[in-house]
């Protein structure tokens, strides 16, 4: 079995401790009625998320992953999006089972805890606040805290010199390919939820340190 003993773990947020795909689905949808454009679904929406907002826009665009519309068409519907955003990022997002559990867990251990993920902060602090878990954090790293965001390390490295951890004792919990990336090239173990968001591809495929079901297994694998 495979045990970690972390002395600081990085936790992202979409796709690890809260699904916030119906609100960001919703707000796609509400954008493309307002462009007269087909809407997009949830279905469609859990397969573009994890790079930020402005990748989710591009992809509701064009209806593709790797797609990229005009900038006129961007730029007439990115404001849109921002703007229903503001007023949805916390109505139907819910944090994944184990969650609490797991965080709860990771502090009984004295682990220090960070969040890092690619959302911007006036996204992200309101929607940490609405779930009730942004006490758990020494500090939050949004997508646009810094000037490089995941996959590239800097947030990582910035939380682990934040708390003066060495890398080599940090660990960190995610659910895409970015995350996976972003904490190889830092020197951060990384540990992946089996339910977030990588495209619709099995995260198991990018070899991560190990692939857990929920939040609560964390006491299986923490010593």
């Amino acid at each position: 079995m495979k045990i970690f003993q972390p002395k600081l773990v990085m936790i992202d947020v979409d796709g690890t401790l809260v699904d916030s795909v119906p609100d960001l689905a919703y707000c796609v949808d509400q954008m493309m009625i307002r462009l007269e454009m087909p809407i997009r679904g949830e279905e469609r929406v859990r397969h573009w998320v994890g790079n930020g907002v402005p990748r989710l826009v591009e992809r509701a665009l064009t209806d593709e992953l790797d797609g990229f519309p005009s900038q006129e068409a961007f730029d007439k519907a990115y404001p849109i999006f921002l703007d229903l955003y503001a007023q949805n990022s916390s109505v139907r997002s819910t944090l994944y089972e184990g969650v609490i559990e797991g965080l709860d867990y990771l502090k009984s251990r004295d682990c220090l805890l960070g969040c890092v993920t690619n959302k911007a902060e006036q996204f992200t602090l309101p929607l940490l606040k609405s779930l009730g878990i942004i006490d758990y954090f020494g500090i939050v790293i949004s997508g646009d805290t810094l000037e490089k965001k995941k996959p590239d390390p800097l947030p990582l490295i910035h939380g682990a010199n934040f708390f003066k951890i060495n890398p080599k004792e940090c660990l960190m919990l995610g659910d895409s390919v970015s995350d996976v990336k972003a904490a190889r090239a830092a020197g951060f173990q990384i540990i992946c939820m089996s339910y977030g968001y990588n495209h619709g591809n099995n995260i198991a495929d990018e070899n991560p340190d190990l692939v857990i079901d929920s939040m609560n297994q964390l006491r299986d694998h923490l010593k």
